[in-house]
């Protein structure tokens, strides 16, 4: 069983980091100041508002700010400002056994993805496929923030993870399923494949979601989980959304889904919100989840954080 992170409650410090691209100090001052304005005291990362290009600072230095925010007591919760590119870089520079010794939360999607897999191969620790610091700000939904705080705030077991209002959840190949969710978004874990970093599958519950990538290329990254057994090795697959993913040669990311997906014979449900779609649900990493595609259900069988 993973490690769960300490629950998160109100007046709590709140550690922001850049572990990606860089982000405009309005962006990074917004979300900061939504969260105080929530209760939470905050701190930031050496790097939090570099700028260097396509990073906000080297491998060595993002890397330190996590294990900062991982090794101050007062930390309970750490928030990436954005995703981005690069987040893989740091994966070198982590001290693992530290991150295991000091259990935190963390969140994120989007590049923040392979970190978030990382860690729970190599730290064991429960990490969260949910929001970013770009999310806190006023015109977030609802939606997002009671997804947020429920999976971080509660103990609430088991839990079924529903979409918004006039979202369904869509089945689409019968099965029932226990394993530990692992996944998130497609690009950022494909880009680790053959690495030791690489995203273990066997016996999981894959989450797989885009975005801006059109369905050609969202197809031969399939195709690199398909060879590299990764679809074969996994329990269960659920499809995410294809945010702003366009279509290619005539194909849609439903007709992708009909003609490789379904083939695979794997139990799969389809159209969960998440990452970068509007709504996002709290997916945690590392937590073991029954999908169940016979009555369309998707619940989280443990609590992901402790008193």
């Amino acid at each position: 069983m993973a490690i769960r992170p300490e629950i998160l409650r109100a007046g709590d410090t709140i550690g922001i980091v850049t572990l990606g691209s860089p982000l405009s100090a309005d962006v990074i001052n917004t979300g900061i100041q939504t969260l105080r304005n929530m209760g939470f005291n905050v701190i930031l990362g050496n790097y939090t508002y570099s700028y260097d290009g396509y990073i906000a600072a080297t491998e060595q230095q993002r890397a330190s700010d996590l294990m900062e925010m991982f090794k101050n007591p007062d930390v309970k919760a750490i928030i990436p400002s954005r995703g981005g590119v690069g987040v893989a870089g740091i994966i070198p520079y982590l001290d693992y056994p530290v991150i295991t010794q000091n259990p935190k939360i963390i969140t994120g999607y989007s590049d923040i993805t392979i970190l978030l897999n990382v860690l729970y191969t190599w730290a064991n620790l429960i990490t969260f496929h949910s929001l970013l610091l770009i999310d806190f700000k006023p015109s977030t939904p609802a939606y997002n923030m009671n997804q947020f705080f429920t999976a971080t705030s509660t103990l609430t077991s088991p839990r079924r993870l529903e979409n918004p209002p006039g979202m369904p959840l869509i089945s689409r190949v019968p099965g029932n399923v226990t394993g530990t969710i692992v996944g998130g978004n497609l690009t950022s874990f494909v880009d680790n494949l053959g690495t030791p970093f690489e995203i273990d599958t066997k016996g999981k519950i894959l989450l797989i979601e885009e975005v801006h990538e059109p369905i050609n290329t969202v197809y031969r990254h399939i195709n690199h989980l398909i060879l590299s057994g990764k679809l074969r090795d996994c329990a269960g697959i659920i499809m995410g959304e294809c945010t702003n993913c366009d279509p290619a040669y005539g194909k849609s990311y439903a007709d992708l889904i009909n003609e490789v997906i379904i083939p695979l014979n794997k139990p799969l449900m389809t159209n969960l919100a998440s990452g970068h779609g509007t709504y996002k649900m709290a997916i945690p990493i590392g937590a073991q989840a029954n999908l169940n595609t016979y009555n369309n259900t998707l619940t989280i069988l443990e609590p992901t954080v402790h008193i």
